[in-house]
């Protein structure tokens, strides 16, 4: 038992190594946006999926290949118009003939899905048909066809993006459907010392080389390894307070939550609280987690969760405000 702890514990001290040396690959290409880098990581290394929202040119793609090179895993790009199809996702079958025999049969031809990243390049802009087949093989980790399935690749990481300023035309994902990713982060302009460094970088001759990291496998085990982390009772019912503070007309319920929001957390709010924060205190050095650990991602976490309602708007109140609210009282 003594070498198993003793393993466990050499096994965290190598996490916090990797972590700080993924921020170093990655901040090799991408300017800035620290917070961002690292709630992506938190999010990967609890098994989370990701919304990215952010107006063009913030350089979204670049830094999900760039974690995926960092990361030696492979990595699709998917780029979602209104006439794509859930096939073109998952995979199709084709009739395949056999040039020897002359044999033919159906043979399934896996989609871009198969990949261990995936860039789910406006995810908004595609039909709610072919949003919920990406959705699915997120939840279930397998794609069906024909009756027989396939299991995608592990780790299995979903980055979807939307563009905040262009809403014609698009398909808003439900509440119930972005419920099924982790974090919901909001990419914001670089300053103007990071942009006067974007711009020297990209415009000059000199490309970054990024080194792999971890494999997929060493992924795989630090995944089982956040999962060990103990947590307090005391941050355990601390974290589902936050949550059951979000949901109007219950006792927990603040008078402000009952008067301007209509919807709040479920439970999965809860169980995203806490593995996140068991991540974030490896990432940190740590093997316990603190309340600090569940206030630092309480707001991507919640932010897509609740709904406010028409008062809210009508007084320029955000869910950002609401959630900040939430964590000083409770």
């Amino acid at each position: 038992m003594q070498n198993q702890d003793k393993e466990t514990i050499e096994q965290a001290k190598r996490f916090h190594q990797v972590f700080n040396e993924l921020r170093t690959e990655i901040g090799k290409v991408v300017v800035g946006q620290q917070h961002i880098v690292d709630n992506l990581l938190i999010s990967l290394f609890s098994r989370g999926h990701c919304v990215l929202i952010g107006v063009p040119g913030l350089a979204k793609t670049l830094l999900i290949r760039t974690l995926s090179e960092s990361l030696n895993l492979s990595f699709n790009r998917i780029q979602f118009t209104p006439d794509l199809m859930p096939g073109d996702i998952t995979g199709t079958e084709i009739i395949d003939s056999d040039a020897a025999s002359g044999k033919k049969e159906f043979k399934f031809f896996k989609g871009p899905i198969f990949a261990n990243i995936i860039l789910a390049d406006e995810i908004n802009r595609t039909p709610p048909k072919t949003q919920a087949a990406l959705l699915e093989a997120m939840q279930e980790y397998h794609v069906t066809a024909s009756g027989t399935t396939y299991q995608l690749d592990r780790p299995f990481f979903v980055l979807a993006t939307q563009n905040p300023i262009e809403q014609e035309g698009t398909y808003p994902l439900p509440e119930a459907q972005l419920d099924r990713f982790m974090f919901n982060l909001w990419l914001d302009y670089p300053s103007f010392e990071e942009e006067i460094e974007i711009v020297s970088r990209t415009t000059g001759g000199i490309d970054a080389k990024i080194k792999s990291i971890l494999s997929a496998e060493e992924i795989i085990a630090f995944q089982k390894l956040t999962r060990q982390v103990p947590v307090p009772e005391s941050v355990l019912n601390y974290a589902v307070k936050i949550v059951n503070m979000t949901r109007p007309g219950t006792k927990y319920a603040p008078d402000f939550v009952n008067k301007y929001m209509t919807w709040g957390a479920g439970p999965r709010a809860s169980q995203f609280l806490i593995l996140g924060g068991k991540t974030r205190a490896l990432a940190d050095g740590r093997f316990n987690v603190t309340e600090e650990d569940i206030n630092a991602i309480a707001i991507p976490v919640l932010r897509h969760r609740i709904v406010n309602n028409y008062a809210a708007e009508a007084e320029g109140i955000k869910a950002e405000d609401l959630i900040n609210k939430i964590l000083k009282e409770a």
